[in-house]
């Protein structure tokens, strides 16, 4: 095979809670490779900032304000989104926060919060990202590629993160099922699983988490354009064999047992 395979240019991605920290890195990767984005945050002043960013890359923006956790919302937001930019060949499934808790402590209302927005938010986005790909390659069209955003906390556990940890592996399964149910029309779906990157969620300059940091093997923690090589590879013709797994970037945090 000829030419480019990391070449994201005329491709789409849809990336949720991408007006700052992780799904902002991820825009900004894709558009700096030529790829075009749709951005979706619940806050517009920070759409609008986020947009100006994009926008200087030179390829097409466009931002809306979707509550992920609300389903009509989300398949109106997906109509929006292919309206204007004619296609999605990417999807990724970001959105979320965390909100530490006991166990012990955790009321229901606590629990559901989270799970709303980080477990059934990224599965209708999920869904409807697949709905598009069926239905275009079914049309004639290429397929695309589904991403997640996962955390170490499938793997590992961690105080007062329960229901974080239930959400994100619950968006593993689920992230497995899709790429076994549509391999056959090339749809492909993966996660990363960020270690401790610097966000609204992980102060990077806070003590602690510097000290939590330096204790990977690089000695640091990361940073939002940390995860953009991974995801643009992903949106890519490069990985066209690669789906159904579920990717550590975490500067080695994983490997290493003390």
């Amino acid at each position: 095979m000829s030419g480019n395979l990391f070449d994201i240019r005329g491709k789409v991605a849809l990336i949720t809670g991408a007006n700052s920290g992780i799904g902002l890195g991820y825009a900004e990767a894709i558009a700096s490779q030529g790829g075009d984005v749709v951005i979706w945050g619940r806050r517009t002043d920070r759409n609008e900032e986020a947009h100006k960013k994009l926008a200087e890359h030179g390829g097409r923006v466009l931002t809306d304000s979707v509550d992920v956790a609300d389903e009509e919302a989300q398949v109106r937001g997906f109509e929006r989104a292919i309206e204007e930019m004619g296609q999605l060949d990417c999807v990724i499934a970001n959105a979320g926060f965390v909100s530490p808790c006991a166990f012990k402590d955790m009321s229901f209302e606590h629990y559901n919060d989270l799970i709303r927005v980080a477990q059934h938010g990224a599965f209708f986005t999920l869904r409807e990202g697949v709905r598009h790909m069926v239905a275009r390659v079914e049309a004639g069209g290429p397929p695309g590629s589904l991403i997640a955003t996962g955390s170490l906390s499938i793997f590992q556990a961690a105080p007062a993160g329960a229901h974080y940890a239930a959400a994100k592996s619950a968006v593993a399964a689920m992230i497995k099922s899709i790429a076994v149910e549509y391999g056959s029309l090339g749809i492909r779906a993966n996660m990363v699983c960020a270690g401790l990157i610097a966000s609204g969620m992980v102060p990077g300059d806070l003590p602690v988490i510097q000290e939590l940091g330096a204790k990977a093997p690089l000695g640091r923690i990361g940073e939002p354009d940390d995860l953009g090589g991974i995801v643009v590879y992903l949106m890519s013709d490069a990985a066209r064999f690669h789906t159904g797994d579920t990717i550590t970037v975490d500067g080695g945090d994983m490997a290493s047992l003390f």
